[in-house]
């Protein structure tokens, strides 16, 4: 048995939460260890969409330009009934997080680009076709044993563990963690093709409500296209994954074989399910590992990686000595209740879809057709704001709460102390940061930390250093609409504290103390 010096941080899993983190993790100088049992990407596209709030984690990657141009934007979303008439259209619009609402996307593409800009960092070491069969934890950190596919075994020492390995998750059994919830009884095949000729309306979503059979009709770029159905009572499991099969049920479509080539088509469940615990002392679940929800709103793999940006910048934070551990219980405390709601509410837009009782069909697809009319209604529900933002409402905040706390700033077009215009949290930069509006308050129990500080001004100003210029008018409305005149942003662009003007803000966290953090030109290659 080999044995290894020790790292910061071990994330066992290399899906797009485990990749996720070694990026957000390498880019903060940190040692990592990757564990991963395959040797490739895995080939199935599961995740087909995200949204603005992801893109904006992956910014921080420095990666979600290069992403974008994989990704198919805005496509139009209908809910359609038996006869494919449209009963309701959904329009996503924009939450102010800088980049489009939804963006459909072919997973093993985009886990390619993640895996590259994790090639930038040379603190991060990949363990591909690797297995951690016993994780042991003691008062310094915990040692991993990992078995390579050549029989060889290694023994790896980290201070924290990121458990991402997926809903049936060795970590989390080893550590004897419940996986409560419910597992839906209909089973579903995915087809996921190649399109060879295009057919009228092939980039639309389209939730294709037939009792007789639903079925999810989806673009994906990079010339693919994907469809699901229920397998239904009578039918031959094996018999639909076939070629013969699938062509027959896209048939119905005017899809013919001239229109795709048949990639794979693979049998799946539903899952409802969450750890009850998402952590163990040194380690913590992640995506999958942690929770587990039906896809219908696309937030499975979009879940993961909020995981992700929430716990790295903590671990980060404890790792240099800024925060106590104790902050780290707060990652369980703000993601939890945000995963619930949004498994929530991708239930019941499954049940919507899936419903199969010919009376309760007829006054959805009516009543849903009529509302979808009625102004403001209409409005409401064509907006699509299906995916609550992710607002804490307990967690690492200061107290008294404010009506800015627990939120996440809009990230608008800025134009920096240099003249160039581009992104917020490009100027934020990753650190905790003081943000004012106008002329600043002194805030001694801030200022002694030497924690910096930027001062918004209106769309127009002239260019200053200590400045951003809110180019879009978005950053200075926002704050004057929650009452904050000065915030206290952490690194992930959450507000901790604010405060009215001419007011002091709430004192930093217990035992805060400020350290310098590596640029990624010190990390990357």
């Amino acid at each position: 048995m080999r044995e290894d010096s020790a790292y910061d941080v071990a994330v066992i899993g290399y899906g797009p939460t485990g990749v996720t983190a070694a990026n957000l993790l390498g880019a903060m100088g940190l040692r990592v260890v990757v564990v991963e049992r395959d040797a490739e990407i895995y080939t199935r596209a599961r995740a087909i969409s995200t949204d603005e709030e992801v893109l904006r984690i992956w910014q921080r990657t420095g990666l979600a330009d290069r992403l974008k141009q994989d990704m198919l934007a805005e496509r139009p979303l209908d809910f359609v009934d038996a006869r494919g008439r449209p009963f309701l259209s959904a329009h996503p619009t924009p939450r102010g997080h800088g980049h489009p609402p939804q963006m459909f996307i072919y997973q093993p593409a985009l886990e390619q680009v993640l895996r590259d800009g994790v090639g930038r960092y040379p603190n991060v070491e990949i363990l591909l076709r690797h297995e951690c069969l016993r994780l042991r934890e003691d008062a310094h950190g915990c040692e991993l044993t990992v078995a390579g596919a050549d029989d060889s075994v290694r023994r790896l020492r980290a201070s924290y563990v990121i458990a991402a390995d997926g809903g049936s998750s060795l970590t989390r059994a080893q550590l004897n963690i419940g996986y409560e919830g419910r597992t839906y009884e209909d089973r579903w095949v995915v087809i996921d093709t190649e399109m060879l000729k295009p057919w009228p309306d092939h980039d639309r979503l389209r939730f294709r409500c037939d009792p007789a059979r639903p079925a999810v009709d989806c673009p994906t770029p990079l010339g693919h296209h994907r469809w699901e159905f229920p397998i239904l009572p009578g039918d031959d499991e094996t018999y639909l994954t076939t070629d013969d099969a699938v062509y027959g049920l896209v048939s119905r479509y005017g899809i013919g074989r001239d229109n795709i080539k048949i990639l794979r088509a693979t049998v799946y469940n539903h899952h409802v399910r969450f750890a009850s615990r998402f952590r163990v002392g040194r380690v913590f679940l992640a995506g999958d590992a942690a929770h587990a929800m039906p896809p219908w709103i696309g937030q499975g793999m979009a879940a993961g990686v909020r995981d992700a940006a929430n716990l790295c910048w903590k671990l980060d934070s404890v790792l240099r000595g800024e925060l106590p551990e104790t902050v780290l219980d707060s990652y369980e405390t703000e993601r939890k209740p945000h995963v619930k709601e949004i498994t929530k509410r991708a239930a019941f837009v499954g049940r919507i879809i899936t419903e199969r009782r010919l009376p309760v069909t007829r006054v959805r697809d009516s009543g849903l057709r009529a509302l979808n009319h009625v102004p403001g209604i209409g409005n409401w529900l064509q907006d699509s704001r299906w995916i609550p933002v992710a607002h804490y409402a307990d967690g690492l905040q200061a107290r008294p709460r404010t009506k800015a706390s627990g939120r996440q700033v809009p990230q608008p077009w800025v134009t920096g102390p240099d003249g160039i215009r581009g992104r917020l949290d490009d100027a934020l930069g990753g650190n905790w940061l003081l943000l004012h509006a106008g002329s600043a308050t002194p805030q001694p129990a801030w200022d002694r930390l030497g924690l910096p500080a930027l001062t918004v001004t209106p769309a127009g100003s002239r260019p200053a250093e200590g400045t951003v210029v809110d180019s879009d008018g978005v950053l200075l409305a926002w704050m004057a609409e929650h009452s904050a005149s000065v915030l206290a942003l952490r690194p992930d662009a959450y507000v901790y504290a604010a405060a009215p003007s001419g007011a002091q803000l709430p004192p930093p966290p217990a035992g805060f103390a400020p350290a310098p953090h590596p640029t990624p030109a010190a990390t990357a290659q």
